[in-house]
């Protein structure tokens, strides 16, 4: 009680500075205001651009060192077809050049082909690289504007000097990763059209408040103008579906999973659909929401669980980005735990999200087959990016001298695709895919996504997966505040907060009492469309790692149910914030050597109970510290 009530005096003493102080000498900060949340965002944003700017510059080195190496002895023609090859897998290398040492540049092996004010702009930095790289000396050139896109010219030499490869790289994954970060941690008002409104009061009476700035999407949600979804107490008959599609003037076909429905109207906005619905009888209509984008040796393709030699406590993978930039791993002491396990093949985790890139070489081995809700005629191919991010810090492959690592080793990872291109997606979708990953054999479902309005359909969907044993994880929102998100807020849910490197709460963390568990979440290095890598913030970021320690938890012991398994990782989390569960860090930043020691049975942790001086003390503690999270 003491630590309480030590507590409270600070508290009062906070309470009389913030209140009662003059301002001149005031020690203590000022509240978060939305201007200042929303700088803090930008400072996030612009600090994920500048690293994405360096993992690119470093990996296509290291892919024309990779070239080099590898067709050095090849004839002209095999050289060709290497430079070829390398082109198609990266697009972004708009030109690529193969010159002997000495040999003038325009005698040089050439793939690809620039536009004009490009070319000249890009020919006086070829020549530097050239001389460079025949000096034995690797170049980059400062960043080049053309056409309002950023390029860099890039030169490598091979081992024995005697030839050297050059690009000219198209730098758009930084603007990319803007573009998505913009929307990712609500810079920027969404939507940006007439085909949805917002709701955030009251989803029955459906009571608008429409988001004019950024800092106004704390706490909206959004949803269909001219759509309801409703579960009815009876299915209706044709003749009744006929009836429904004629009063609400739709022409429209309606959707149908499970036992509910989804009807479109050309001239009957959502409240007046709802209204309409109440004399059917209906278990409940509500709108149809959008949700958006919150040194050893092993054989990667073995099926088999690892339990390593205890010894060999300490792992650190030789992928080519880890050691500078995936610092959030070693925070959760996942180097250790490879030492317990590395995951197994009969474990599959399924990221419900916008898709992954099927093709990217950092995955492709890892990724089994899924399903594309929003075009069911085609693979689910991430059009975005975000769900290629996710999959990566799930399950990018390890051990293999290439970009990053992920989490799990030797884990299944599904793509399911219900968001779409502009990153969101309905709540049939979302629905749908995690019924269609459950039925599948998903063991674990990461969902990077949410919304702040309760959705009775949706939920229906989690409680089917949490009936047929499936870890259900989910980002808590990247808003800063304490509303409940949805899904993570629901009871079958994991939440998610995200830490910045220093174990604080990330600035745009949602919290509150639903939190179950942290993660790291502030500029996360992973896998990115077309073989490339970005990093990325927000809580969409460190659920996945959460999901890859599920796997894990499931690999080491698969008799375990999925609650055991969430209890695992509440239990055995580092205590960061106050002691005992928080609104910040639920039970604190997940520990993977202490999961999957207690799992396998090792290190058994005895369950954490909040204590019983928790009282209105802590409450008013965990209230101000609200007001000044950083």
């Amino acid at each position: 009680m003491w630590k309480y009530a030590l507590s409270f005096i600070l508290v009062l003493g906070l309470g009389a500075v913030i209140f009662t102080g003059d301002g001149d000498n005031d020690p203590q900060p000022a509240p978060l205001s939305p201007d200042a949340e929303m700088q803090m965002k930008h400072a996030t944003m612009q600090q994920d651009m500048r690293v994405t700017g360096e993992l690119c510059r470093q990996q296509c080195s290291l892919e024309l060192q990779r070239v080099l190496r590898e067709q050095g002895q090849a004839s002209s023609d095999g050289k060709l077809k290497g430079l070829k090859m390398l082109q198609v897998s990266h697009p972004h290398m708009e030109q690529l050049i193969w010159s002997s040492a000495g040999e003038a540049l325009d005698r040089g092996i050439n793939v690809g082909e620039l536009d004009e004010s490009t070319r000249k702009l890009a020919m006086p930095e070829l020549q530097k690289a050239k001389q460079a790289a025949d000096q034995g000396q690797v170049y980059q050139s400062a960043p080049l504007q053309s056409n309002g896109t950023t390029y860099f010219v890039v030169g490598v030499p091979s081992e024995n000097r005697d030839a050297a490869m050059l690009g000219v790289v198209k730098q758009s994954i930084v603007d990319s990763v803007k573009d998505q970060e913009l929307r990712h941690l609500r810079l920027v008002t969404f939507p940006e059209d007439d085909r949805y409104k917002i709701e955030a009061v009251d989803s029955a009476t459906l009571q608008e408040r429409h988001v004019r700035h950024p800092e106004h999407n704390q706490g909206a949600s959004h949803y269909h103008v001219n759509q309801v979804v409703v579960r009815f107490q009876n299915d209706p008959s044709s003749a009744d579906l006929s009836r429904i599609q004629s009063d609400i003037g739709s022409t429209h076909p309606y959707q149908k999973l499970g036992y509910t429905y989804v009807f479109e109207s050309d001239r009957m906005a959502a409240g007046d659909l709802m209204n309409y619905f109440q004399r059917w009888n209906a278990v409940y209509t509500e709108p149809h929401y959008l949700y958006l984008p919150n040194d050893t040796t092993e054989d990667a393709g073995s099926d088999d669980i690892h339990v390593a030699d205890p010894a060999r406590s300490l792992i650190t993978p030789n992928d080519a980005l880890y050691r500078r930039y995936q610092w959030n791993l070693p925070l959760i002491d996942t180097e250790r735990g490879w030492g317990v396990s590395r995951g197994s093949r009969n474990v599959t985790v399924a990221v419900v999200d916008t898709g992954i890139d099927l093709n990217h070489s950092d995955l492709t081995p890892q990724l089994v087959s899924g399903m594309n809700v929003v075009n069911t005629s085609t693979p689910p191919y991430d059009d975005v990016g975000h769900g290629t991010h996710v999959a990566g810090v799930i399950g990018a492959l390890v051990n293999n001298n290439l970009g990053v690592a992920g989490m799990s080793w030797y884990n299944n990872i599904m793509p399911v695709k219900v968001l779409a291109a502009n990153g969101a997606g309905t709540t049939y979708a979302v629905a749908q895919g995690i019924i269609w990953a459950t039925d599948h054999g998903a063991d674990v479902i990461n969902l990077s996504l949410g919304n702040y309005a309760e959705s009775n359909f949706l939920h229906d969907a989690i409680r089917y997966a949490y009936d047929h044993d499936v870890v259900l994880v989910a980002a808590s929102g990247n808003d800063n505040t304490d509303r409940p998100g949805y899904p993570a807020a629901y009871p079958e849910v994991l939440a998610v907060a995200a830490t910045d490197a220093q174990r604080n709460k990330a600035s745009f963390s949602n919290y509150g009492d639903y939190i179950d568990v942290a993660a790291p979440g502030v500029t996360i290095a992973s896998t990115y469309p077309n073989n490339q890598y970005a990093a990325l913030s927000g809580t969409s970021m460190a659920s996945p790692h959460v999901a890859a320690l599920a796997g894990l938890i499931r690999s080491v012991n698969p008799s375990l149910s999925n609650e055991e398994v969430m209890d695992i990782m509440r239990n055995t989390a580092q205590d960061v914030g106050l002691q005992g569960r928080d609104h910040y860090f639920g039970y604190g930043l997940v520990d993977v050597e202490a999961a999957l020691r207690s799992a396998a049975g090792t290190d058994p942790v005895t369950p954490r109970e909040q204590p019983e001086d928790y009282t209105w003390l802590q409450r008013l503690w965990d209230l101000l510290q609200g007001r000044f999270a950083q």
